[in-house]
């Protein structure tokens, strides 16, 4: 595929060929995990970074490093460490083959303009300022260091974090969960003939053979931007649908003003923080990608309920009042508001 400012509708064909090839790709050596896997696929169309979450062994690190083999490109990964200072990121001290101590550039300078996927695992484990040196990558894909300017325009952030364990652990601020388009769950698959494949098949026992064997540079990631770009241009909202979303959000941020009950709550007070600018545009985006998927060409109410719950939760805080079950109200309130605002 050559770059042109219009992508016709064939190459759309193509891209959308290609997107189908990246779920398959790691629908084949991820299990049961088909609809996280799908919400992956429409975060990487929108240039949206990832935070996925889960219990300890369920693939999070398997489904993320395939995923990034997939998109072709420069590929780093960093762990997460209570000792993890920022540096660590941009350089590393060495002694070079005449004895002296040299500097090297770190994951995030060595391969240039060239980085696709900067996987940070176990992001939790590293300390608030790494976190701070993460945000801005994330937001300006640039990084200032030896006294010039580094620029990474082809970047996508994948994330994990383990949910379980609470030791020598840092919680992400809001402005630096407000970065990821999506935060997923990814949970343990609960048919019962995937977890006998799971527990019997020595395929799945080693997790570096699964990433080994899958098929690597599905995707021209340098011309991801561009289609992404033409994905947003090429699917129609109209004024209602438009209008559907816009109310989704409000209820959402202003739940006692829409109407919205929840058993036991006051909604007029329950939450203290919604969605800003970045979260509904994230929400519009997405919702996009979803129908661009579905093969449609303009958006219905089912591509905002597809993907509100990823874009959404991470962006609800709760007041301190109902603090202590913030995760379950949010929950149910995004659940409330997707049955009660009537939908175009």
């Amino acid at each position: 595929m050559q770059r042109s400012s219009v992508i016709s509708d064939n190459q759309l064909a193509d891209w959308h060929t290609l997107a189908n090839r990246v779920q398959d790709n790691i629908n084949n050596h991820i299990l049961g995990q088909s609809h996280v896997v799908k919400l992956l696929t429409i975060a990487i169309f929108c240039r949206g970074h990832v935070l996925l979450e889960g219990d300890v062994g369920v693939g999070k690190t398997t489904l993320l490093r395939i995923a990034a083999e997939s998109l072709g490109g420069d590929f780093e990964r960093i762990e997460g460490t209570i000792d993890l200072m920022p540096h660590d990121l941009i350089y590393y001290t060495h002694i070079d083959e005449h004895g002296k101590p040299a500097v090297g550039k770190g994951p995030l300078l060595k391969h240039g303009e060239d980085l696709s996927i900067f996987f940070f695992n176990e992001i939790n484990r590293a300390k608030p300022q790494v976190h701070a040196m993460l945000l801005r990558i994330m937001a300006e894909k640039s990084l200032s260091a030896f006294n010039q300017s580094f620029h990474f325009p082809y970047l996508q952030v994948f994330a994990d974090r383990n949910r379980i364990e609470r030791d020598e652990t840092f919680e992400l601020p809001a402005a630096a969960r407000d970065r990821f388009m999506m935060e997923l769950h990814i949970a343990q698959p609960s048919a019962e003939d995937q977890l006998k494949m799971l527990m019997f098949d020595t395929r799945f026992y080693n997790s570096d053979s699964l990433v080994d064997e899958a098929q690597k540079a599905i995707v021209p990631y340098r011309e991801l931007n561009q289609i992404a770009a033409q994905i947003q241009q090429h699917i129609h909202a109209s004024p209602a649908i438009q209008d559907y979303g816009f109310r989704l959000c409000q209820a959402l941020r202003n739940p006692g003003q829409a109407n919205i009950q929840l058993s036991d709550i006051d909604t007029e007070h329950l939450i203290a923080g919604g969605m800003g600018p970045r979260g509904i545009a994230f929400l519009a985006r997405a919702a996009r990608a979803n129908a661009w998927l579905a093969q449609r060409d303009c958006l219905t109410p089912e591509d905002f309920h597809a993907v509100l719950p990823v874009i959404a939760k991470h962006r609800l805080f709760v007041t301190p009042a109902y603090q202590y079950a913030a995760e379950q109200l949010v929950e149910a309130l995004i659940e409330k508001v997707l049955a009660h605002i009537p939908a175009p």
